[in-house]
């Protein structure tokens, strides 16, 4: 480093795709039964807090790729040059680089007035084969992008371009803190109405065998609280529902 200059944008390494079978398995799970899956097996800060769905009914699984926003230093890099320099950036190497079925997940400090993505960014991530993206942050041309449908999650809507305020796209495949949650390249990201939870990669599996039997039971307590059952009894269930429970399960798996 000389004369405190970075070169930018700087770029982390990036573990191979997971199995496509994980990937298709946590998109049948929820977002709320991955953290809570997450959190019996003492991983607890996986909600990406402040991001939230810009149209309802949105889904997503996928490998995480991340996007790291950093605080403008004139010196290094500023957005002065709008468009012109942000094609430099990590920015635009990062949505290069977008492979299917990947989700971007961006730090960008929860700030009002960075407009991370835009209509142009968002319709090239789609045509890169992009599954969605979470942003701690804001996006801007919120009407085109609403329309392109790619499931994102953000904090709003901004008329600013990605560098035009307090931030820079600094770097990429690097780890970011997003909504007080890590997110390491190669995590896999569940989301859907309830937020987005980072899964990481080797817990993938565990989190996807606990899901099944969550909720088989879940199923099965529900059917019985509409029938009159006691709450108690049943969510969560007790030892001895836990055994009704498995005998209910084993007729339905003999059907």
């Amino acid at each position: 480093m000389d004369d405190a200059i970075w070169d930018l944008p700087v770029r982390g390494s990036l573990p191979d795709a997971p199995d496509p079978a994980l990937v298709a398995g946590l998109s049948r799970i929820s977002s709320a039964t991955a953290c809570a899956k997450l959190h019996a097996q003492g991983i607890r800060r996986t909600f990406i807090e402040g991001p939230r769905p810009i149209a309802p009914g949105q889904k997503l699984a996928g490998r995480v790729r991340t996007l790291q926003f950093m605080p403008q230093r004139e010196d290094i890099a500023s957005g002065l040059g709008q468009e012109y320099v942000e094609r430099h950036t990590a920015l635009w190497h990062v949505l290069e680089d977008i492979r299917p079925g990947d989700v971007l997940v961006v730090q960008a400090y929860g700030s009002a007035y960075t407009g991370c993505f835009g209509d142009m960014l968002v319709r090239y991530f789609k045509r890169r084969g992009g599954a969605g993206i979470v942003v701690d942050g804001r996006i801007r041309d919120l009407p085109r992008v609403s329309g392109l449908g790619v499931p994102i999650w953000c904090t709003g809507a901004t008329p600013h371009y990605a560098s035009q305020a307090e931030l820079f796209p600094w770097a990429y495949d690097v780890p970011v803190a997003v909504g007080g949650s890590l997110a390491l390249p190669g995590d896999l990201c569940v989301a859907d109405d309830d937020g987005a939870v980072v899964v990481p990669l080797r817990r993938a599996a565990s989190v996807l065998e606990a899901a099944a039997d969550h909720e088989q039971w879940e199923l099965f307590s529900r059917a019985r609280i509409e029938e009159g059952a006691t709450l108690s009894d049943y969510y969560p269930l007790t030892p001895e529902t836990r055994a009704e429970f498995e005998r209910w399960r084993d007729v339905k798996e003999s059907q």
